[in-house]
């Protein structure tokens, strides 16, 4: 048997730890904490997320230091950027002279929300978490460059509120796995719909750590699923590796995490909600970001079709991707082709980095040799 549980007569079943508050949990770094500035944040519809500005100190003068706007993928959270067993790319970013800020956007696992029902879909990141955030750093950097890097959906949710024109006048930005185009592998479509419509009287999300909802559990069935041929022991690994909370897909080349950043997947990543399926759903079968919210006068500063809007895009952006993304597949690559042909006039690049699958590109050990390179190179160009 893969998982190993106490003896089921004389211990009684585990109660789920559900988190109610959105007080946010501590940042995992090795940073100095005085230069770590936590930032009390709310957006415009009462939502809390988290804001980090980390400090430069004395690296750089402040007339001389762009900002870099961090944005993690959905169920991570700004841990992905720093983790303390590898240099990160916070670490490569303040060698520079950047000044990185880090936003938990509403589907960051820090916070609760992903869990406790609180539902949501990705136009109200578009719409709110991320303009907000790029408003409220703007006050503090006043007339210095801001950069955006973002990875996965927060680079999706970033190009809705790009092509709506409510984060005009960035300097620059690098889109990681995924931008306008979302392409999926059949098998994880098909399973991604199946998912919403079987699991969804049972259960309201996807959990990643086994440890917590115990073997004795109504998601046994999908941790066993995921066991199916894994080459690592692990139940984490298995469901994030394997099969992408279910889907089928691959989230990273197994070889290029350290055993550390091994070990802690199921911190760095958290819960699917299954209540976003339908929005990503309808976002994979258009190909390209639509809105979710059709007759809800609040999203209407949303494009009803983010590529048909693509000439709004005012800013370079470089397109990355791995060449082993499991997930996304060739995604940023039809994306280029894409704006090629339709906005020729837009400064859009694309970089595939060999060997390379979806969220190794920030957490694999070799990451600032193989990726970060590339994006220095493309921020430098433009700071």
């Amino acid at each position: 048997m893969i998982f190993r549980t106490s003896n089921p007569r004389t211990a009684r079943p585990a109660l789920r730890r559900v988190r109610t508050t959105t007080t946010l949990r501590l940042l995992h770094h090795r940073l100095d904490p005085a230069t770590v500035e936590e930032i009390p944040f709310r957006t415009t519809d009462g939502v809390r997320l988290g804001l980090t500005r980390i400090d430069t100190g004395d690296r750089a003068p402040a007339h001389d230091r762009p900002a870099v706007l961090l944005l993690h993928g959905h169920t991570a959270s700004a841990d992905m950027f720093l983790l303390p067993e590898t240099r990160n790319l916070v670490d490569a970013l303040l060698d520079e002279g950047y000044e990185p800020w880090l936003l938990d956007w509403r589907g960051s696992c820090r916070l609760p929300y992903n869990e406790t029902g609180r539902r949501y879909t990705y136009d109200d990141v578009a719409l709110y978490d991320i303009p907000d955030a790029v408003r409220h750093i703007r006050t503090r950097i006043g007339e210095r460059p801001l950069f955006v890097v973002a990875h996965c959906i927060g680079s999706l949710t970033l190009s809705m509120s790009m092509t709506a024109g409510l984060v005009p006048g960035l300097a620059g930005v690098v889109s990681q796995g995924v931008f306008l185009t979302p392409k999926l592998a059949g098998r994880t479509s098909l399973r991604m719909t199946l998912a919403g419509e079987l699991l969804k009287s049972r259960i309201d999300h996807i959990p990643v750590d086994f440890r917590k909802v115990g073997l004795w559990s109504k998601y046994t069935p999908l941790f066993a699923l995921a066991s199916r041929k894994a080459s690592c022991p692990d139940p984490t690994c298995q469901i994030l590796h394997n099969s992408a909370w279910g889907t089928g897909a691959c989230l990273f080349v197994h070889e290029h995490l350290t055993d550390t950043t091994h070990d802690r997947l199921a911190e760095l990543l958290g819960p699917a909600p299954l209540s976003i399926l339908p929005h990503l759903r309808r976002i994979e079968l258009a190909r390209t970001v639509v809105r979710w919210h059709d007759t809800d006068h609040r999203y209407r500063a949303l494009p009803q079709n983010a590529l048909d809007a693509a000439a709004r895009i005012d800013t370079p952006v470089l397109l990355l991707a791995g060449s082993e993304n499991g997930l996304w597949l060739d995604s940023q690559k039809l994306c280029h082709d894409v704006l090629a042909h339709r906005q020729p006039q837009l400064d859009i690049t694309y970089t595939e980095i060999p060997g390379y699958g979806h969220l190794d590109t920030f957490l694999g050990r070799g990451a600032a040799l193989d990726v970060f390179g590339h994006i220095l190179d493309f921020l430098g160009e433009r700071r």
